[in-house]
């Protein structure tokens, strides 16, 4: 697998381009639950599968080398050979895109074509994780979604893992965090979802909102900045689980994205402050080190406008690896299902 530090790119693969549309790039026709289970009774879908097959319903749609990432690091590869890892998962995914357990899409443009491929839940995978006492809201409306909505999909995860692999006070993620507007009672996700880390006594959560350079975005963000604003102005203990208010961290594409973003925060007006607004970007989760992959806004009154500031955040310091091997994966169970 290609560590990050190896990864060569000056714009993040995960930016929209412009007349971008997502392919479908998994199997044609039908497939019955029957054939599915013959295989995995021939073996030909093994548990292992369906390790791989759980991460993509955790996080939606998700590439195969985010998809390898995630197992790694929750030490479900530990009877594969470091180097053949992505390799084996890749395989993974090809045969349950072959089952039509899986659907899978690559991105097109006037220049060609995307070198990655995402990959969603298909109907039959809806079976199996449920057999399995796996909790899953897959709709098959999910996988109608545009381009640009996977790729900031794709971003959120992507910085997930790194906060998952990098950050030692990493506790737990959850990608599909919903949050509740009071004055409009309108629920809504943040795109990128949301992190938990606990330093010590110092117990920080961080919401992601990922935000693409699609058409219309400017008021895509206008209308969700609405939201956060009635969120944060009417918290109270223990909404969407939080002890306190989360920390907002917006991720853009690039820098001069981010510029674009404060802008319209600026327009709109919300309750959070500028030194409550966090800034990062797709390329900056590639860095060894995430401790200053973040930015403020502060402004500067000789000149009398607004500069992009790094901050040092102690508490995004890399662990040992002593504190990563004892990191112990939570499980969230849901009242839908009954434990065996």
């Amino acid at each position: 697998m290609i560590n990050d530090k190896e990864v060569k790119t000056r714009v993040s693969p995960f930016a929209v381009r412009p007349n971008e549309i997502k392919v479908f790039d998994g199997k044609e026709g039908f497939a019955s639950i029957n054939q599915v289970v013959f295989k995995m009774d021939m073996g030909y879908i093994s548990e292992d599968h369906i390790k791989a097959l759980e991460v993509v319903n955790e996080f939606g749609f998700v590439t195969s080398r985010q998809v390898t990432q995630v197992l790694d690091f929750r030490g479900k590869l530990g009877h594969i050979e470091e180097e053949k890892r992505q390799d084996k998962v890749a395989k993974w995914l090809e045969d349950l895109t072959k089952s039509k357990v899986l659907a899978r899409y690559y991105f097109q443009t006037e220049s060609g074509k995307s070198s990655y491929r995402a990959y969603a839940l298909d109907k039959i995978a809806t079976y199996i994780l449920k057999q399995r006492n796996v909790v899953t809201n897959w709709q098959p409306t999910d996988n109608t979604k545009p381009a640009y909505a996977l790729k900031r999909k794709l971003a959120g995860n992507q910085i997930i893992i790194a906060y998952m692999q990098k950050v030692g006070a990493f506790e737990q993620a959850n990608p599909n965090l919903l949050l509740l507007s009071k004055k409009y009672n309108v629920k809504f996700k943040p795109t990128g979802g949301t992190v938990k880390l606990k330093d010590g006594k110092e117990d920080v959560d961080i919401i992601f909102e990922v935000v693409r350079r699609n058409e219309e975005w400017q008021t895509m963000l206008a209308e969700k900045l609405q939201l956060y604003s009635d969120f944060y102005e009417n918290f109270a203990k223990n909404d969407a689980g939080f002890y306190n208010p989360p920390k907002l961290f917006f991720v853009g594409e690039d820098v001069n994205h981010n510029a674009e973003i404060f802008r319209i925060i600026k327009k709109v007006g919300v309750v959070l402050k500028d030194d409550e607004l966090y800034f990062t970007t797709d390329l900056e989760q590639l860095e060894s080190s995430l401790e200053k992959t973040i930015s403020m806004f502060e402004f500067d009154k000789e000149n009398n406008k607004y500069r992009l500031v790094q901050k040092e955040l102690e508490i995004l310091k890399p662990g040992t690896e002593e504190e990563k091997a004892s990191k112990i994966v939570k499980k969230t169970f849901s009242p839908d299902v009954i434990v065996e």
